[in-house]
This record gives structure tokens, C-alpha cells and sequence, in this order.
């Protein structure tokens, strides 16, 4: 008997140890629904989130605005959505499938060419030139709106031999060197580093486009979602983080 008391008290401490407690906090898995553009900060502000929240497992889908608005339309199972677009989040919330969104940060458009800059492009009026391929956005995505709208208060007129269906496309086609120059938000230029060369454009030239971030309202887990919308909104870290990374002030 005094032999099986031990193995007995070493069973009750395991079990003690390995069952987790009634107050444990149930882990929860969202969906981030993000612009193309987003690629690169939201998951470094994520790693900000997590150690605060380290009970919510965050999973993203990156594509261009109006795609992810579409998939919101056939109830693909998201808990927030962020745009680079007013006016797909508009359509979101006039359909009721978003909740409250937030202008979280802002950013510019830019000119990249591949690392040599070959075509010897200073500026946009370069792009007019029959002899530079332009890559832009499809005019249906945000970063495609933003190239025309750019085109259009730099009185240029550019006949672009490629349109992608996000930012990221033109920024790959830049990187191969299958075009001259390509249109890309400043913080896509900035991932890239020395892998393009960048023309900046001057402020009173440029556009500026608003992203936007809110809970899903169909989401599964609101609580969770409204914790990661406000911690990207209202946060010094993710603020901070986004400063770094080449966005804006919302």
C-alpha cells in the first residue's frame, strides 16, 4: 500500500496540471478580410495583437477591394474587413454586412521601375511615351481608380499594356522587369526595397486613398473581431507600426 501511494500522488499532480481550469479563455479563430496592400503590415501588427490578446488566432485573405467585398456578397465566412476603398466599404455597409467602419490610415501613390530604371523615367509625364510600358490596376480594384485619377490631375494621358487585378500584380510585374514602370501605393514600394526604384511624386500631384477597417456583421466571433478592429484603429503599437511601414495618419 505504501508503495502505490506515491505512484497515486504523482497520477493526481498530472492530472491536475494537464486539465486546463474552468476560468481558461476559450480560443477563438477570426478571418481578416484585407486589401492587397495590406499584405506586409497586417501581420506584423497581428504580433502586437497576439500579445495582448494572445487567446484570438487571426487568419488573413488578401485581395483587391471590390473581390472581397463580392465575397461578403456570397457569405464567405469573414469576421472583418478592411479596404483601401470608401467606396467598397460603402457598399458593404449599405448592404449591412459591416458594422461602424474606421478610416484607420491613409497612403500615396508612387512611380516604381525595375532596380536600373532602364527607361530613364523622372517623372509622370514620361509614362505618356509610346516606348515606356506602364503597368496600373484594373480601374474596378482601388489602386486602379487612384492610377486614373492620378493620370487625370497630372493631365497625362497613358495607355498602360497591363492591368492587374491587384497592387501586388504590378508591383511583380516591375520586379521581372516585364514592364517599364508600374503604379503602386508608396508603402508597396517601400516593401519592395532595393528590388525597384521609386519616383516620388509631389504631394500637391498626388492621391491620397483611405483605408478603411470594421467587423463583419454576420461574424461569429464579435467580440473577438471588434478587439482586433480597435486595437489596428486605436493603438499606439499598430499606429506606430504603420508609421513605420510607410502609411499615413488616418
Amino acid at each position: 500500500m505504501r508503495r502505490l501511494l506515491p505512484l497515486a500522488i504523482s497520477l493526481l499532480v498530472t492530472f491536475a496540471v494537464s486539465t486546463p481550469t474552468a476560468h481558461a479563455t476559450p480560443r477563438t479563430t477570426i478571418t481578416v478580410s484585407a486589401a492587397a496592400s495590406l499584405t506586409d503590415v497586417l501581420p506584423v501588427i497581428t504580433k502586437a495583437f497576439n500579445k495582448r490578446h494572445p487567446h484570438i488566432s487571426v487568419r488573413f485573405n488578401f485581395a483587391g477591394s471590390n473581390a472581397l467585398v463580392e465575397q461578403l456578397r456570397a457569405g464567405a465566412p469573414v469576421d472583418v474587413l478592411a479596404t483601401a476603398s470608401t467606396t467598397s466599404m460603402a457598399t458593404a455597409v449599405r448592404s449591412g454586412w459591416v458594422i461602424r467602419p474606421m478610416v484607420f490610415s491613409k497612403n500615396s501613390m508612387v512611380i516604381v521601375t525595375p532596380r536600373e530604371n532602364p527607361a530613364g523615367i523622372t517623372g509622370i509625364s514620361n509614362l505618356e511615351s509610346p516606348r515606356v510600358l506602364t503597368a496600373v490596376c484594373a480601374q474596378s480594384v482601388p489602386c486602379g481608380a487612384a492610377a486614373t485619377k492620378l493620370f487625370a490631375r497630372n493631365r497625362v494621358l497613358v495607355k498602360p499594356v497591363s492591368k492587374e487585378l491587384d497592387v501586388r500584380g504590378v508591383l511583380g510585374k516591375v520586379m521581372a522587369d516585364q514592364v517599364d514602370a508600374g503604379i503602386v501605393y508608396l508603402t508597396d514600394a517601400k516593401s519592395a526595397g532595393n528590388e525597384v526604384t521609386s519616383i516620388i511624386i509631389p504631394r500637391n500631384k498626388n492621391i491620397v486613398t483611405s483605408y478603411l477597417i470594421a467587423p463583419v456583421s454576420y461574424s461569429r466571433s464579435p467580440q473577438a473581431a471588434k478587439e482586433f478592429v480597435d486595437f489596428v484603429r486605436y493603438s499606439s503599437s499598430s499606429q506606430r507600426i504603420l508609421r513605420s511601414m510607410g502609411f499615413a495618419k488616418p
